[in-house]
């Protein structure tokens, strides 16, 4: 028997038990699918630096604000 079927069938199932595998699986199966879609968001997640977001005109805000103080 070739491996390429086999590992593919694997492959699919691991992917239905992370992805749907909470919807139909009974009760421990489900929360270990459930945990571990939660930890592979987190790592995936952790991989990309968080963006720091804010207003792109906070520093030209900052130095009309500082200006305007020091000119009264």
């Amino acid at each position: 028997m070739s491996r390429k079927p086999t590992l593919t069938l694997f492959f699919l199932l691991i992917l239905v038990f992370i992805g749907f595998g909470d919807r139909f699986l009974p009760k421990p199966l489900s929360t270990y699918s459930i945990q571990t879609r939660n930890s592979l968001n987190q790592t995936i997640v952790g991989l990309f630096p968080s963006v720091k977001t804010g207003s792109p005109y906070e520093r030209t805000e900052q130095a009309i604000q500082k200006e305007e103080k020091g000119g009264q």
